[in-house]
């Protein structure tokens, strides 16, 4: 194997440049990944196009799936051929959070690509507890998409979903449809999705939504509220924007609860009514960060991928995109000047 690679490195935000690189030398608890697929993180996008990384320069990218071609001598449950995803985050596991369980609260972790180099590239090295079998029938795109789906699956479960209840879901990228497809086809009794686009609100109709909402409807909480008969059991906002934060709280149901999932960087101001509805209706208002429980990844990710491989998730209604690695730079400055639709854009560093 040739001990170059072809990798993007960020060395200021918008400054995406293709080089060569050399391969990982991976260490005695690492294996060596070929990387087969590669998406972009709704995270990735503003830490791209607007505020950088951690560390400069660096190679980014986070939600991939490859195959081992290397292994270090200590490395035990894995062998060269093994197909693989890899959960991104790197706790310490030796903070308090980390003590407990709760993975996703470290004190002092890293991360592949914002910490640490990540999978815009051919090649990663990743250490052992930080592996995860698919199955062979789970494709290497689909794989790359299992950590969008454990954020879903982390919120749904922050949550409290149950069968029978009644969801929405208000903003429709890749973890807002995976959150209607799970939910659906675990027995929610109404779904309700909530975008501002009619494709994404398509795209949520194919994954099982019952009811789709146009977000920019003056009477948006009404319809959630009369399409659900009194509002939603579970209420989960994956877009980040505070007018949807403050829809999908008057959204949610007496003793329902509402899940902040997207991340905005922007402030909340709750109306007087909404407060009202919050106290009066004993409404809970849960945060929901990342997607790692114990033990280490979680069930967010076993069961995820457990979901690709059962058919109980269909990655390919989210897949949009499948673009050679070459096409990173141009890619993201589509996005910044608004010139495309997306759902889940993939990279295939290998597709030639």
């Amino acid at each position: 194997m040739s001990r170059m690679m072809k990798a993007i490195r960020m060395y200021a935000p918008r400054d995406l440049r293709l080089e060569q690189v050399p391969v990982p030398e991976i260490k005695e608890n690492e294996a060596l990944v070929k990387v087969m697929a590669v998406g972009i993180c709704g995270s990735d996008i503003p830490r791209i196009n607007k505020y950088g990384a951690y560390i400069s320069p660096i190679t980014p990218g986070h939600e991939f799936s490859g195959e081992i071609v290397e292994v270090g001598a200590a490395v035990k449950n894995f062998k060269v051929g093994d197909r693989v995803t890899v959960p991104p985050l790197l706790p310490c596991f030796k903070c308090e959070f980390c003590q407990q369980g709760h993975y996703s609260l470290c004190k002092d972790y890293k991360y592949f690509g914002s910490r640490n180099d990540g999978a815009f590239a051919q090649y990663v090295a990743v250490p052992e507890p930080n592996l995860l079998k698919v199955a062979d029938n789970v494709s290497f795109e689909a794989a790359a998409t299992a950590d969008p789906l454990a954020n879903a699956l982390h919120a749904i479960k922050r949550g409290g979903f149950k069968p029978g209840d009644k969801v929405c879901v208000f903003g429709l990228g890749a973890i807002g449809l995976y959150c209607i497809q799970y939910m659906k086809a675990k027995g929610a009794k109404i779904a309700v999705a909530v975008d501002v686009d009619e494709r994404k609100l398509q795209v949520a109709r194919d994954c099982g939504a019952d009811v789709a909402i146009d977000g920019r409807a003056a009477d948006v909480v009404d319809q959630v509220i009369a399409a659900t008969d009194g509002g939603a059991d579970v209420c989960i906002d994956a877009s980040g924007f505070p007018v949807a934060q403050h829809n999908a709280i008057e959204a949610t149901a007496k003793h329902g609860t509402m899940v902040l999932l997207g991340i905005s960087h922007q402030p909340l101001t709750l109306s007087e009514k909404c407060l009202d509805w919050v106290m009066r209706g004993e409404k809970a208002i849960v945060g929901s960060w990342n997607s790692f429980s114990k033990p280490f990844p979680g069930w967010e990710w076993t069961h995820g991928v457990e979901s690709l491989a059962d058919g109980t998730i269909d990655a390919e209604k989210v897949i949009t995109h499948k673009l050679p690695l070459e096409e990173v730079p141009s890619i993201f400055d589509k996005i910044y000047k608004k010139e495309l639709y997306f759902n889940k854009i993939l990279f295939l560093p290998w597709m030639e």
